[in-house]
């Protein structure tokens, strides 16, 4: 970019989750973020967002993330955290935690490699 061309762009979100709402059958073979229980926790997370006036935190509704059998997934950006969540106590962890605070969970970030 060049000086006439150049400008800041602004920070909509401080921490943007996305979330995938796959849902497949669960004998399917990739199986999905859906079959795993998914919904519910993400739910509860747009929920206790949206109860705590967290106006700084975007959750989106994704499609596959890419790494189905692990799920259900979540991935909050900036940092680039990819979480598998499979209870409500993990969500409000999550929350309270990293979103809140700034503090990852360690116990729940999944780390996964492309095949």
């Amino acid at each position: 970019m060049n000086s006439e061309t150049e400008f800041e762009l602004p920070q909509l979100y401080r921490h943007h989750i996305f979330a995938c709402h796959v849902q497949r059958p669960p004998t399917h073979p990739h199986g999905s973020c859906g079959a795993a229980g998914a919904q519910a926790l993400w739910d509860r997370l747009s929920k206790a967002i949206e109860a705590q006036a967290l106006t700084d935190i975007g959750v989106t509704a994704a499609g596959c993330l890419g790494f189905c059998r692990a799920g259900p997934l979540m991935v909050v950006y900036p940092d680039g955290v990819w979480y598998r969540p499979t209870t409500p106590d993990d969500i409000d962890e999550i929350i309270e935690s990293h979103l809140k605070k700034g503090k990852r969970v360690d116990r729940l970030v999944t780390v996964l490699k492309r095949s």
